[in-house]
């Protein structure tokens, strides 16, 4: 029993931590954080990769590796061994990713579908919470 409480308790924070870090990456989309680069001001900035939600934001030497950060959960398998394997988080149904939208998006494109998947990911997520307090403890485990 307490190695189910163990579990669950494990999951329903790591759950919290993903929510509470889309909620600050929609935040900072919301605040304009990738309308201008402090790094390059000429381009428009990376998304994921010049975001305080990276584990690498601003350290060049990019000391964390990419398979171990929060985003790559929400990229295909076949595809998180990519340089930036966060580009390729799909974010709609047909398949746009944020590598699809440096090629053909605009920057506004870019940060609509952007919002759009931040959104629906906070609601599955804190559906997911909410239920998990519903369930009875051997449920969750």
């Amino acid at each position: 029993m307490a190695g189910e409480i163990g579990k669950r308790g494990h999951l329903r924070a790591t759950r919290e931590s993903m929510l509470q870090l889309l909620k600050a990456e929609l935040q900072f989309v919301e605040g304009g954080g990738y309308r201008i680069s402090e790094r390059s001001p000429w381009r428009p900035p990376y998304v994921f990769e010049e975001s305080p939600s990276c584990p690498n934001y601003c350290d060049h030497s990019r000391p964390h590796r990419c398979l171990d950060c929060w985003l790559v959960q929400f990229v295909a398998h076949d595809l998180r061994d990519e340089q930036v394997p966060c580009r390729f988080v799909q974010l709609t149904p047909e398949g746009i990713t944020i590598d699809s939208l440096y090629r053909y998006g605009t920057p506004a494109e870019t940060e609509e579908a952007l919002s759009r998947w931040l959104r629906e990911r906070i609601r599955e997520v804190e559906a997911e919470l909410a239920e998990s307090t519903r369930l009875p403890l051997a449920a969750n485990s």
